[in-house]
C-alpha cells in the first residue's frame, strides 16, 4: 500500500505534488488545508484521511480534530499540532502531524513520528516537502520528497 502523507497545503496543490498523489492508494493530510476545494481535489486521487488544522476555520467544522485509522496493519494517529496529542499512545504505531512546516521522521519508544512538512506556499524559508510511504505486512518505509521551491 502506497500512502501519500502531506500537511499544511494552505490552499495550494502544486503540480509536482499532484504527480505523487496520482500514485497513492491512500492520502493522509495533517491539516491546514484552507478550503473545501482542496479536500475535494484530494479525494479525486485516493481515499483521504484528513484532520482540521488551526487555520481551517468555519468551512472545516465537519473535519475531525484528530483521527485514528488502521492501514496495512498499522494504527495511525493523526492530529495537526503534536502538542494536542493524548498522553496515552499505547495502541498507536505511527503519529502523523503537521503545523510546524518542519519535516520530521523519528522513532521514539516504538512509535514512528512523522511530520511531512509543508508542500503549500513556502514559508519561513523551509523546504517544500511531503512523504511517500509504503506499508506492507505491518511494516512501513518512508521516503522524503523535496520539491525545489523554484517549481510550482
Amino acid at each position: 500500500m502506497k500512502i501519500a502523507i502531506l500537511s499544511d497545503t494552505h490552499g495550494l496543490l502544486r503540480p509536482r505534488v499532484l504527480e505523487f498523489l496520482k500514485t497513492a492508494d491512500v492520502i493522509l493530510h495533517g491539516g491546514d488545508i484552507n478550503r473545501q476545494s482542496i479536500v475535494d481535489e484530494l479525494r479525486q486521487y485516493a481515499p483521504l484521511y484528513v484532520v482540521r488544522g488551526n487555520n481551517d476555520k468555519e468551512w472545516a467544522e465537519g473535519l475531525p480534530h484528530h483521527l485514528t485509522v488502521t492501514l496495512g496493519g498499522l494504527r495511525f494517529f493523526m492530529v495537526h499540532n503534536k502538542k494536542e496529542l493524548p498522553a496515552d499512545l499505547a495502541d498507536v504505531d505511527v503519529v502523523v502531524f503537521g503545523h510546524s512546516h518542519k519535516y520530521l521522521q523519528e522513532e521514539k519508544d516504538g512509535v514512528l513520528w512523522l511530520n511531512p512538512g509543508s508542500c503549500g506556499p513556502r514559508r519561513f524559508h523551509q523546504e517544500i516537502t511531503l512523504m511517500m510511504a509504503d506499508v506492507e505486512d505491518g511494516k512501513i518505509t518512508v521516503e522524503k520528497i523535496t520539491i525545489p521551491h523554484e517549481e510550482s
